[in-house]
């Protein structure tokens, strides 16, 4: 029986200042993904795709490493990105590893808004046959948690200082 888990983050995010730009500045897909994302974690691909490397994550005695492929849609004043594809490295040979991200983010008169939701599902690990699934499942909802809370907590910092700098320029 495979572990599932997952985790979901909301987004209410005040602009003071040129807000009215806000739509115009997720329109630069590249440039806000590079801002929500670690840009040295990340690489484009083609057709709105990227790469994105996540840190390594330790998980009991296991060492893992996510390699998400990601696709940006856009449409006025919207920005998602959803992951299409991941590998895992780490976990030896797992071939029912999935991973599943949808993602959105959304210039309104007040600010930004936006969710993400992000779930896994994998078979459990040898290593770790002796833990009961339903502590590795707790584990994993706490794991996912704490990586949407870092990427809200780098939109709340690197994403508005972004938009500051996008905002000066001429």
């Amino acid at each position: 029986m495979p572990l599932a888990f997952s985790a979901s983050q909301a987004l209410q995010l005040p602009v003071q200042r040129h807000g009215e730009r806000l739509g115009p500045y997720l329109d630069d897909e590249q440039r806000v993904i590079s801002a929500l994302l670690d840009p040295r974690q990340l690489s484009p691909l083609n057709g709105g795709r990227y790469r994105y490397t996540v840190t390594k994550l330790q998980v009991f005695q296991l060492q893992i490493q996510p390699v998400v492929d990601l696709v940006a849609r856009r449409s006025p004043n919207r920005l998602e990105l959803e992951a299409v594809d991941c590998e895992l490295e780490g976990l030896g040979l797992v071939d029912d590893f999935r991973l599943t991200l949808h993602s959105w983010l959304e210039a309104n008169p007040a600010g930004l808004v936006g969710e993400a939701a992000l779930a896994v599902s994998v078979s459990q690990p040898s290593l770790l046959r002796l833990i009961p699934p339903k502590v590795l499942e707790a584990t994993g909802r706490s794991l996912l948690a704490g990586i949407l809370l870092g990427i809200k907590t780098r939109v709340g910092q690197q994403l508005l200082n972004d938009f500051e700098s996008w905002c000066e320029q001429p």
